[in-house]
């Protein structure tokens, strides 16, 4: 089983509190990396090396917001399968309704539950494996 390379998320916030609690709840199953702007995510969504498997994405970010990041990989043939969780403190539903127009897989309010956080993440990385938990 130590074979098998651990998922990999990609953890985009400015603020690096968020960045900090998201990487430790993380820690352990999945490898975690992250990045502070959405030009970053971007780049490193497209990387053969570093592809992550899952995005963790913020909306409220500066030069570009979430919602634009995440219209950029659904219009990417190469990163739309990427399935990315917004977490953000914007709890409208103007905003979540947004997020989902845009291509996000879920949405997470904060501040979130850790164990909200792992089961949608875990959900989303490993939909074969619901049904055997």
């Amino acid at each position: 089983m130590s074979d098998i390379p651990k998922p990999k998320i990609l953890i985009v916030d400015d603020e690096p509190e968020n960045i900090r609690v998201l990487a430790i709840l993380l820690r352990g199953k999945y490898t975690a990396t992250a990045v502070t702007s959405g030009f970053k995510a971007l780049e490193q969504a497209v990387s053969e090396t570093a592809r992550p498997d899952l995005i963790l994405l913020d909306v409220m970010m500066p030069e570009m917001d979430g919602y634009e990041v995440c219209r950029r990989l659904k219009s990417d043939e190469r990163t739309r399968g990427i399935p990315v969780i917004f977490i953000t403190a914007m709890g409208e539903v103007e905003n979540e309704t947004l997020g989902f127009q845009v291509g996000a897989t879920d949405y997470i309010t904060k501040p979130f539950h850790p164990a909200v956080v792992e089961a949608r993440v875990r959900t989303h990385i490993f939909p074969y494996l619901k049904d055997f938990s």
